[in-house]
This record gives C-alpha cells, sequence and structure tokens, in this order.
C-alpha cells in the first residue's frame, strides 16, 4: 500500500530550493547582479603579460571596473596582429556624473574626443608581475582607432612608458652609431700614435715654456717700470703744487700791481683835469698853450692805455707767465 506525498510539503521544497539559489547567487555573486555596467573594448600592440581576465581597471588608484576577455585578433589593413581587450565600468563608482552617463555607454565618447581619456597598461605589482588597465587623460596624444570590433565602445590606447623607451631606442641606428665611434677611436689612437702627433706636441711643450719665460721677463720689467712711474708721478704732483703756489703768489702780486696802477691813473687824470682848466684861463703864448695841451692829450691816451692793460691783467693775470693768446684762425 503506497504512502500518499503531500503536494503541501512538495510546494516547500521547490520554494526552499528558489530560496536557497537566488541566496547563493547574491553571495556568491558579491553583489554585482543588480549593478549597471558599461562594456568597452580597448587595444594593445604590446606584450600584456601579466594581464588576466578580472584585472582591475583603475583611475588614478581607484578601481572602477574589471577586464572581461582578453583574446588575439588579426588587424588585415596593417598585417599585424592586435591585442583587443574588453572590460567593463560601473558608473557608480564615478561620483558626481550625469545620468547620461549611467544610462548611456556611448556617452563616454565625450569624454575620449574633448579630454583626450585613453587606456594604458601599467604595473600593478613589481613582484608578481601583474598589470592592469589604467583609465587617465592624455590631451596631448591622438586618439587612434582600431575599429575592429563594432559590437562595444571602443577606447583609444597609449604605449607603456617602457614600450615608448623601447621604441625610441629601437628607431635609433645603433650600428651605425657603433661603427661610426669605432671609427673614431681608431683615428683618435692613430692620430696619437703618429709622428707628426709627437712632433706637434713636442712644439706645444717648447711654446709653452717659451710664453712661460716671457711672462717671467715682463713680469722682472714691470716692476721697475711701476716704481718710475711711481716716481714720475710724485714729482709731477710736487710741480703742479708749485706751479699753484707760483700762480697764486703771481695773482697776488698782479692785483697789487693792478691796484696801485688804479690809484695812480686816478692821480693823474686829477691832475691832467686840472691842468685844462688852468689852461683855459690862460692866455698868454697861444703857441706854448698849443705845445702844453698836445702833450695833455698824449699823457691823457697812455694814461688810458694803461688803464686799459691793468683791466686786461685784472681779467687775465695767467697772461704774465703764458703771453697774450694769439688771435683765432692764425
Amino acid at each position: 500500500m503506497s504512502t500518499k506525498v503531500s503536494k503541501t510539503a512538495i510546494g516547500a521544497f521547490v520554494l526552499g530550493a528558489i530560496v536557497l539559489l537566488v541566496a547563493g547567487v547574491l553571495v556568491f555573486g558579491g553583489g554585482q547582479l543588480f549593478v549597471t555596467k558599461h562594456t568597452y573594448i580597448t587595444y594593445f600592440d604590446g606584450s600584456v603579460k601579466g594581464l588576466n581576465v578580472g584585472s582591475p581597471v583603475m583611475f588614478r588608484g581607484v578601481k572602477v571596473g574589471s577586464v572581461d576577455n582578453i583574446s588575439i585578433v588579426a588587424d588585415p589593413a596593417k598585417r599585424q596582429l592586435r591585442i583587443p581587450v574588453v572590460f567593463t565600468l560601473e558608473p557608480a563608482k564615478v561620483q558626481g556624473t550625469k545620468a547620461e552617463f549611467r544610462r548611456d555607454p556611448n556617452a563616454i565618447e565625450k569624454a575620449v574626443k574633448e579630454f583626450g581619456l585613453r587606456t594604458q597598461l601599467q604595473s600593478l605589482s613589481f613582484l608578481t608581475g601583474q598589470l592592469m588597465v589604467a583609465l587617465d587623460f592624455f590631451p596631448d596624444k591622438p586618439a587612434v582607432y582600431v575599429g575592429l570590433n563594432k559590437e562595444y565602445p571602443e577606447i583609444p590606447s597609449v604605449p607603456m612608458p617602457l614600450e615608448q623607451l623601447q621604441k625610441t631606442f629601437e628607431e635609433l641606428p645603433l650600428k651605425e652609431l657603433v661603427k661610426n665611434l669605432n671609427e673614431t677611436i681608431i683615428g683618435i689612437d692613430q692620430l696619437v700614435k703618429s709622428v707628426n702627433a709627437r712632433k706637434t706636441m713636442q712644439g706645444i711643450e717648447a711654446v709653452i715654456r717659451d710664453v712661460q719665460t716671457l711672462i717671467r721677463h715682463v713680469d722682472e720689467q714691470v716692476t721697475p717700470l711701476v716704481e718710475g712711474l711711481n716716481r714720475t708721478t710724485g714729482a709731477a704732483e710736487t710741480a703742479l703744487n708749485e706751479t699753484g703756489e707760483t700762480m697764486a703768489a703771481a695773482r697776488g702780486g698782479i692785483n697789487e700791481l693792478v691796484e696801485a696802477g688804479k690809484s695812480t691813473l686816478e692821480s693823474a687824470r686829477a691832475t691832467l683835469e686840472q691842468s685844462q682848466q688852468t689852461l683855459r684861463t690862460y692866455s698868454g703864448d697861444s703857441q706854448l698853450v698849443y705845445e702844453i695841451n698836445k702833450t695833455l692829450r698824449d699823457l691823457s691816451a697812455t694814461v688810458r692805455s694803461f688803464k686799459n692793460l691793468s683791466d686786461y691783467l685784472e681779467r687775465h693775470p695767467e697772461s704774465l707767465l703764458r703771453g697774450k693768446p694769439a688771435p683765432k684762425g692764425e
């Protein structure tokens, strides 16, 4: 006789299984089931060793997403292999953004075009060699699109600093540089060992010795010359001082002479005037009066000349020593 199965027990069992399934998804899914994510793709040319699925996508040290897929794809246009990396971003990680970015994954193209948003491989740990995808702004780097996958919006990438340095070294003509360096070293060695080089060095040494001898000779001659120049300068200063004293004394004598001459002139002028007045009252021999008047006129002219000489000496006392200067143009 079979036991009748309760429908209520079956329903409770099924409901419990569903609850456990949902709880497991929530627990093991890390709460990511209901999180909004936007998926993007980027391409790298160099090695991605150390980058794995699940590696973080960081923006200046803050995790904003993770890597979902890494593969290899051929680029027929450039005949080379590309490494596309698909990753997701969580808009909720970025605070203060507009709702447009949270709803539309294509809104990030604005940041790419206007602000220079780029991806770059960077080291996550030097010890383990793990890499991460770093997001940052490189406005000076051009946006180079690959365009092999139209399913996801593409964010252009820039090379790693080490890759840039490696590329720079690869572009250098190292073989030619080493060859030129070897040729230069060989040429220098041959020049040093040549006979002409020895003669040149000997000539240079002789010139140096001659220059040293000349310097010593000049030094020996300069000292007496300086001493003689000092003595000459002292004598010149003494002569100038004596000349100044002589000029001062001469100026004093000239001034006294001029003053005395002026006094004499005044006395002579007074005497002449008195004589002329006396002659006007005298009515004797007209010939005698004429001769006396002529003598007085000559004496008056002499007095005027002496007065002019006195005035000139007063203005130019140095003329007694130097003489009267020659007229201009002679």
